[in-house]
């Protein structure tokens, strides 16, 4: 009888949870989705592109009259090759990373410390260094700091800035000698929907996905 009105054994029931909990950031619905969000608004910012050709015709290059028309050019310009110009410049900062190659890996290791051990991190899992535990708090901290120092207090810093401030001088020089009355400046799309609003779109799309997990 006793055998009879024992309560029965509960197994384990596993959840599906589990597994997604398990995996590393990289595979994760939350990382996979902000890769493919940033790669579909990459494609569609570099569709938005000037033709080149128009880019480089030298017919439409003169000297401005002032300072004041260089500006408005650079202004009109940017309007109108807006996809171009972010392109050079992404451009010069690649070429200038390439060349230094210990730069580039310093970069890209404070990227990826970001990306899984901040942004892509499961919630439920404490960042653990040499036998430590670190709280959110001190994780962000941590991460802030060193890409304050990796940034402003080595060379990694002073590449970046001189790369970007030859692209932005590049764009300016450009933009100033570029004709634009030949441009149909009235059919210009938002800027806020221009090249670069794929990073708040990927990151939104991360976050929604990373709370649905």
């Amino acid at each position: 009888m006793s055998s009879a009105t024992s309560p029965p054994i509960l197994l384990p029931i596993s959840n599906s949870n589990s597994n997604s909990e398990s995996q590393p950031p990289i595979a994760t619905p939350a990382f996979r989705a902000f890769i493919n969000h940033l790669s579909e608004s990459l494609r569609h910012g570099l569709s938005q592109r000037r033709p080149w050709t128009e880019l480089a015709d030298r017919s439409a290059f003169s000297k401005p009259d002032s300072f004041s028309d260089a500006a408005l050019r650079i202004r009109k310009n940017y309007s109108y090759f807006r996809v171009n110009y972010l392109s050079v410049i992404a451009l010069t900062l690649a070429f200038s990373l390439l060349s230094h190659p210990f730069s580039l890996l310093v970069l890209l290791g404070l990227l990826s410390s970001w990306l899984f051990l901040y942004l892509f991190r499961p919630s439920d899992q404490p960042l653990v260094l040499f036998g430590r535990t670190f709280s959110e708090k001190e994780t962000l901290g941590l991460l802030t700091v060193t890409s304050i120092f990796v940034i402003f207090l080595t060379t990694v810093g002073s590449l970046l800035i001189s790369a970007l401030l030859v692209g932005v001088g590049v764009v300016c020089v450009h933009g100033a000698f570029r004709v634009p009355e030949d441009l149909f400046l009235d059919q210009q799309e938002n800027p806020a929907s221009g090249f670069l609003s794929f990073l708040s779109g990927a990151a939104t799309n991360a976050a929604v996905a990373a709370a649905r997990v």
